[in-house]
């Protein structure tokens, strides 16, 4: 797809710590109306590029175009409506109910000294519906188990109302029921609402089956990227994990489902 038409690109990206550079000369786009997955091992720079997508962190070379505008030049609110993000490392700002959180996803939506609008519950009420978590609504985020908190972060993301919605690792914390939940919510948004969607993730199986596009990281590099159908072979994930496996049709989606072959016993 090309750059330019699509809201969300990243062009010649050098990303890094300190010293540490872990992105090189990355270019990437997020294509738009599709669910992106963004797979590879620990340490690829899946979770950091999605860091400069949202401007939560400065390329040191490089630039991020949002609706073909650098976005460092965006103003903060004005990138909050447009691209909602949940970070690995999100912490609720001290004690504060589930309800008052899930809120904070509209102040992007608010003008300056505006009041709480209806429009602003609707969104809050929906939110919470979507992620189920409506009888936690008055209870404080720091008594919430980790999946719970979890639901929570998504339902202010929601809130949000973004056309773009960038997920790092979302899925923690969640048992196996409400990954479903979860992943067939992003999927329906994706699918009726049109929502531009890019989650990294570690469920290779998830991502096939849930995504429409795969962006396959390894050193920093794009290995492949395409619809899973297209791209999942034995080959690219010996190359990207370094472990065999077989590759069958989910029986159930009809999808790449990635079976493991393992190591003979004794290695």
């Amino acid at each position: 797809m090309p750059h330019s038409t699509a809201r969300l690109t990243g062009e010649n990206l050098r990303l890094g710590y300190g010293k540490s550079i872990i992105v090189n000369g990355l270019t990437v786009t997020i294509p738009d109306g599709h669910f992106t997955a963004i797979i590879g091992p620990n340490g690829c720079g899946k979770s950091t590029l999605l860091r400069a997508l949202s401007r939560l962190m400065k390329p040191l070379a490089g630039q991020v175009l949002l609706d073909g505008t650098l976005i460092s030049r965006l103003p903060g609110k004005e990138v909050a409506r447009r691209v909602g993000i949940l970070a690995q490392s999100a912490t609720a700002p001290g004690d504060i109910t589930v309800q008052e959180l899930v809120a904070r996803g509209r102040y992007p939506h608010q003008p300056l000294f505006s009041r709480w609008r209806q429009s602003d519950e609707d969104a809050v009420v929906r939110a919470m519906q979507a992620t189920g978590i409506q009888q936690l609504a008055s209870q404080s985020v720091d008594t919430l188990s980790g999946g719970q908190r979890q639901r929570a972060w998504i339902a202010m993301i929601l809130a949000q109302e973004t056309g773009i919605m960038l997920l790092d690792e979302p899925t923690t914390w969640l048992d196996i029921s409400h990954q479903i939940d979860l992943m067939e919510l992003l999927s329906d948004l994706n699918q009726t609402k049109g929502y531009t969607i890019a989650a990294v993730l570690h469920d290779l199986n998830q991502a096939c089956r849930y995504a429409s596009h795969l962006i396959a990281l390894r050193d920093g590099k794009i290995v492949a990227e395409g619809a899973p159908e297209e791209i999942v072979t034995s080959q690219l994930i010996e190359q990207i994990y370094g472990v065999k496996s077989m590759i069958i049709d989910d029986p159930v989606a009809g999808t790449p489902l990635v079976v493991p072959l393992g190591r003979p016993r004794g290695e």
